[in-house]
């Protein structure tokens, strides 16, 4: 189904059982506007994962619709899901090629990516040879090049360390600021939650049904100190308390 003129995203109502009988979510709606960057954060089988793959198109919803807008969506993984045989700029062109674009137009589509990734000089690596950070700089300018107006960012973050957390995050912030994308962004971290997002949704307990949410009321581009701020603790801690009654 195709969103309204400036929405990316809309859950009308979503709700998703399996053939087990496992309900994941629960009559979820909220929407994500063009250009919006929204966080949703819940507990360990919330469906959060659900929604994303319901958006893709990768799922079908048991109740509900979905609209997305007119471009196939982004997809960046739990895992950076790469080939491990094909080089980072093989693999980086994946979703070109199988899109059938032509070959001189597939250089130019990697060549950026690879250039807004910060990947020049590991074009011919094999991902064995890269650290995991850098695979999910793979990943990220693999969903890169077919230049969508959508990304869903399924805890891209959630294997690496912390140090790693934050940079890969602001190249994520970074790439957000100059292409002003829509993402959706599914995260376990409050602090992640808030200092990316301009909204965060808070879902509860399975079957994953929206608890809050929250509007960040910082604008773009955010420093790594805005962590400190006092108004930022705030915000996280309303974020924390709406998801402590998730457990209630």
């Amino acid at each position: 189904m195709l969103a309204a003129s400036g929405v990316a995203l809309e859950f009308r109502g979503v709700g998703k059982i399996f053939p087990d009988g496992t309900e994941a979510v629960r009559g979820v709606s909220f929407m994500v506007e063009d250009g919006q960057f929204v966080a949703v954060v819940g507990p360990s089988g919330a469906g959060k994962s659900t929604l994303l793959r319901v958006a893709s198109g990768l799922t079908e919803p048991s109740s509900g619709t979905v609209a997305v807008g007119p471009t196939v969506p982004g997809y960046v993984f739990q895992d950076p899901t790469l080939l491990p045989w094909r080089s980072v700029q093989a693999n980086i062109a994946l979703l070109a090629q199988l899109a059938g674009l032509p070959r001189t137009r597939r250089r130019e589509l990697v060549a950026e990516a690879i250039s807004l990734t910060g990947l020049e000089g590991f074009e011919r690596h094999l991902p064995r040879t890269l650290s995991g950070g850098m695979r999910m700089r793979v990943s990220l300018a693999r969903a890169l090049t077919m230049r969508p107006s959508l990304f869903l960012f399924d805890e891209p973050f959630g294997a690496v360390d912390e140090i790693t957390r934050q940079r890969l995050g602001q190249e994520v912030l970074r790439l957000y600021e100059r292409e002003r994308f829509a993402g959706l962004f599914v995260t376990h971290s409050v602090v992640e939650a808030v200092w990316l997002a301009s909204r965060v949704i808070v879902l509860s307990a399975r079957p994953g049904r929206v608890l809050a949410e929250i509007d960040v009321p910082f604008d773009y581009p955010r420093p790594l100190d805005l962590r400190f701020d006092a108004v930022f603790g705030a915000t996280a801690r309303t974020v924390s308390a709406a998801l402590q009654e998730s457990f209630a």
